[in-house]
């Protein structure tokens, strides 16, 4: 079976570096399974079979005692591999596969709902469900539901621009979405407010996203191999070129200083000097 995407499970709270031991990856493959591998012993600690279709997005709850998982056909898991049963699943997505999962801490009550953790939850439709849990409760309820409208899909066009979206480490409360839409751009959006806060333009429709867990700013991959540096919430982009194909991977190392991007025969690690 392929594998179709992985997470490293977050350290234990209070502990770095963190034990080799206690290092895991978790994995999604093509026939529903979610595999669990201990990277110290090199071997598959536990493998779930939670989904009918294959996977296409999956995270660590913040604490890593929950796996979400999200398949080509919209549906999400939540799983515990502690004891290897999935506690609940989620339709309400169904139909279009999950292009990403996340998941980060919150205070209690922010946001009206139980719990200390919020997720979201976004497909290829363009929509991303926001939930409020608390996984020790059993208690899993969704806090906001977005649907961003888009014309009629451009002939020629094999496949549409991903769905993408983020929680925004340097602004509470405020998620990041990327998409095909009626325009080109990024859009900032209030979970307190309930609306789209700012707008910025962008050259053309990204194909990846990361956000900056140390300073307030954003890499963005496009299809033309172009890499884009954007602070927030506005200042003059800076733009990089040096992949062969369509940038479809951004990621932020944890301490913001170092950035990884993908495309089709090429891995780059940029060094962010000013991070």
């Amino acid at each position: 079976q392929s594998c179709q995407c992985l997470a490293w499970k977050p350290r234990p709270v209070g502990l770095w570096p963190c034990p080799v031991e206690s290092q895991h990856v978790v994995a999604g493959y093509s026939d529903g399974t979610v595999r669990v591998f201990s990277v110290s012993r090199t071997e598959m600690e536990l493998k779930m079979h939670p989904h009918a279709a294959a996977l296409t997005a999956i995270a660590y709850s913040t604490d890593g005692e929950m796996i979400l998982s999200g398949g080509k056909d919209g549906i999400v898991a939540v799983s515990s591999p502690r004891t290897g049963m999935t506690i609940h699943v989620l339709a309400d997505h169904k139909g279009s596969p999950i292009t990403i999962l996340q998941c980060t801490r919150k205070q209690y009550h922010d946001f009206g709902v139980e719990g200390g953790e919020l997720w979201l939850a976004t497909s290829s439709d363009r929509r991303v469900s926001v939930w409020g849990s608390d996984w020790l409760q059993d208690k899993c309820e969704l806090l906001d539901w977005l649907s961003f409208p888009a014309p009629a899909g451009p002939e020629g066009l094999d496949s549409l621009p991903p769905s993408l979206a983020g929680f925004c480490p340097w602004e509470h409360g405020v998620l990041v979405y990327v998409g095909f839409g009626m325009q080109k751009e990024a859009l900032f959006y209030s979970l307190r407010k309930k609306q789209v806060l700012r707008k910025i333009s962008l050259p053309a429709f990204a194909t990846s996203l990361s956000l900056s867990p140390a300073a307030p700013f954003m890499a963005i991959g496009f299809g033309d191999r172009l890499l884009r540096l954007q602070p927030c919430p506005a200042g003059d982009p800076q733009d990089y070129a040096g992949h062969d194909d369509t940038v479809h991977l951004c990621r932020f190392a944890p301490s913001g200083r170092r950035l990884l991007t993908a495309s089709h025969s090429a891995v780059l690690v940029w060094e962010l000097t000013g991070a």
